[in-house]
């Protein structure tokens, strides 16, 4: 196993478990504990884990991007969920915004009965799952691709974005919080998304449950930019009375 793939599935555990243990993941890997204990260093200078006495835990406050395998694998119920309530307001010949998330990748799957819908993404992953869609037009954003995410960033994929106006768009977030808004983990992807609201007509959130009362590092935008929040579970009252406040809808599973 090479080095970066046992990295990775050990990222994949500290996101689970929230935090690992040296003498258990040399066991599980056959490799040496120091071997273990050079992994934990790389991912935590990667901004990922903290070390701690005999492992390591999860940066909660880790500004990076995890790679997109992890990505994938986490609440899978709750993206499931989010995209079947999506699929519900996407309407044959819409034109629509999907960023590079997980989330939008299960979007993409739910909406493959609806007609001739054009497609906005800088997601790589949302290409080639619809790639063999017949009567839509798909438009890829153009940009820099970033190692290990799926996406398409930087200057060239926000001109991209600019350069259209759509119907809806649907883009996620690493936290939603009443007074901070809308946060992500770093200005690259928080700058496209950003463009992604400006070219919208109507504007998606879908943030599950465990994003309620976070706060990442880059500011997407406030609440009040924000017509509709698709979630996984009811949020809690204080929630609910917010965001009627703010005319903002909110679609939600019983």
């Amino acid at each position: 196993m090479l080095a970066a793939e046992r990295r990775n599935l050990i990222l994949e555990k500290v996101h689970e478990n929230k935090k690992v243990i040296v003498s258990e993941l040399s066991k599980e890997f056959d490799v040496s504990e120091e071997t273990i204990r050079r992994d934990l260093d790389k991912l935590e200078e990667d901004g990922h884990v903290i070390k701690s006495y005999g492992g390591a835990v999860i940066n909660e406050k880790g500004s990076i991007d995890l790679p997109f395998n992890v990505r994938w694998k986490s609440n899978t119920q709750g993206k499931q969920k989010i995209a079947e309530l999506i699929s519900q307001q996407i309407e044959d010949g819409d034109h629509i915004i999907l960023d590079a998330s997980t989330t939008a990748v299960f979007i993409a799957k739910n909406i493959k009965q609806k007609r001739h819908l054009t497609v906005v993404t800088n997601s790589i992953e949302i290409l080639l799952e619809l790639a063999d869609v017949s009567g839509w037009d798909i438009i890829a954003t153009g940009g820099l691709l970033k190692a290990g995410s799926m996406s398409l960033l930087g200057k060239k994929a926000e001109d991209g974005i600019s350069s259209y106006y759509v119907d809806k768009a649907f883009i996620s977030c690493k936290g939603i919080d009443l007074k901070k808004g809308v946060t992500d983990g770093n200005d690259e992807t928080g700058g496209v998304k950003q463009n992604m609201l400006s070219a919208a007509g109507r504007v998606y959130l879908a943030a599950d449950s465990s994003k309620f009362g976070k706060t990442a590092l880059s500011k997407i935008c406030g609440l009040s930019d924000v017509d509709v929040i698709v979630t996984d579970k009811k949020p809690d009252g204080p929630w609910l009375e917010a965001f009627e406040k703010m005319g903002i809808e909110c679609l939600y599973r019983e």
